[in-house]
Parts: C-alpha cells; structure tokens; sequence
C-alpha cells in the first residue's frame, strides 16, 4: 500500500507543490490549511487527495484531522511536511507583541503540536518521516521580519530535538531551508522585476530558485535514499546563506597619491 503524507500549509505555494510532488511519487497525499476555500481547490486537483482545514495550534483541531486521515486511509500519515508558517512584516521595535507572539504559535508551537499528534502514531507503528520547512532567515535574519527569523531558527533546534528523541523509535526527522524562492509568502517580494534581478545576483546558483526545488529536496528526505539522514538543516538556498564573500571587493582599492 502506498504511504500516506500529510503537508500543512498546502492550500498554496510551497506546500502545494510539495503535495503535487508526493501524489506524483505515489503517495496518499493529504493537505491540511486553515484556508477552507484554497485547500479544498488544490485537493481536488490531485487525484484521491483529502482536503482537510485546521489551525495547526489548536491541539483538538489536529487531533481531529489525524483521526479523519485514520477514518479516511485506515492508517496515520507515514509522511508528515510541516510547513504551515507566517509573517509580519514590519519594524522590530513597533512590532506588537500579539503579532510576535502569533509568529511564534504558528510557525514553532504548531511545528510542534502536529508532530506530536502525528509522531505518536508513527513510534506506535515502529516507522515514518517527519520533514520542517524552515528558511533562510533562520540563517540569516532579515531586520524587518519580526518574529519569523527566531521562529525558524527555534523549528531547525526542533528538528534536532526530534530526530534525538524519535529516531531510536524507527522515526527520521529533517528540516529544508527555502533561501530566495518565487513562491507562497515571498512570491510578491519577486513580482518587482528589479528586486527579483537584484536577488538573483547575489546567489551562486545565478538564480531565484523554484517551489519544485524545494519540493525536489522533500523528495529526496522522505525517500529510502534519505535512510541514514538524521536531523538535518538541508539549504536550498542556491549557495546564498554562506556567499557574504561574492559580495565583497576581491582586490584592494589602488591607492591614489
């Protein structure tokens, strides 16, 4: 029987790419989101797919979806993406504390509410595979994105956290760093033609990387070929989180007398 994997945050961006690349590596895909409307539409794209709306802080509101993905498939996910996330933008100092706060539930407190919910059932049955979805800026902090640079910095710690404490009970745990990706949260940063060539410069690779890149690296973490992968930070990044070096002048300025 073909594995089961849940992706949160799947109505849109990231999270629905990965959900096409896992239906198209075989598995019963399910895609959990708190957007009722996005989700449901991207399910019905994907062939036996199951749509599933939560808020990934809400203990009851996951355990529920896992026991509908039980009802549904006769088993829990055997793979879990957990890459429900956002941001506030805006000025550290005047950022309010609701919002920092809110940053925090989503991206790190619901990281872990759902793999809890779902681990459990994956160290019960002896197997299974956990994959965050952090991001550069848990590498490179970006000034003006409040609380989602510590957010993700804390999901990559959480990643080691698990893989330590779930790996010796059959249960691999990695994370992916998206760098400068055309998609979801970022994709209206890419839409000014200058800012996007801007960006592209800075990285190695020469280019704003993809949704299908990120969701490439997914594929290869959850695979058999990804076996002996343990509690990993993978960058696709295109080389840009350690090019500080590219930017800078390669010989000394010539002195003038």
């Amino acid at each position: 029987m073909s594995r089961i994997a849940l992706i949160t945050g799947a109505g849109s961006g990231l999270g629905a790419a990965i959900a096409i690349r896992m239906a198209e590596d075989g598995c019963r895909v399910v895609l959990l989101d708190s957007d009722a409307v996005t989700v449901e539409a991207q399910a019905r794209a994907i062939p036996g797919a199951l749509g599933l709306t939560a808020d990934v802080t809400d203990e009851r509101q996951i355990d529920d979806a896992v026991t509908r993905i039980i009802e549904r498939f006769g088993a829990a996910p055997d793979i879990l993406v957990n890459n429900a996330g956002i941001v506030r933008f805006g000025d550290i100092l005047e950022q309010s504390v609701e919002d920092f706060r809110r940053v925090i539930d989503v991206n790190l407190v619901g990281t872990y509410i759902v793999s809890r919910a779902v681990g459990r059932h994956m160290v019960a049955r002896g197997s299974g595979v956990i994959v965050n979805i952090t991001s550069l800026n848990a590498l490179a902090p970006s000034p003006d994105a409040g609380a989602y640079p510590c957010s993700k910095a804390a999901v990559a710690a959480l990643t080691q956290h698990l893989a330590l404490a779930l790996g010796p009970r059959g249960v691999r745990v990695n994370a992916v760093g998206p760098g400068f990706i055309d998609a979801g949260m970022s994709a209206p940063i890419y839409a000014d033609p200058a800012v996007r060539e801007t960006r592209g410069s800075t990285v190695p690779a020469g280019s704003i990387g993809t949704a299908e890149d990120v969701a490439d690296a997914v594929q290869f973490l959850v695979s058999d070929k990804a076996r002996y992968v343990m509690g990993q930070h993978l960058m696709v990044d295109g080389g840009v989180s350690f090019s500080l070096k590219l930017q800078m002048p390669r010989k000394a300025p010539t002195e003038r007398v």
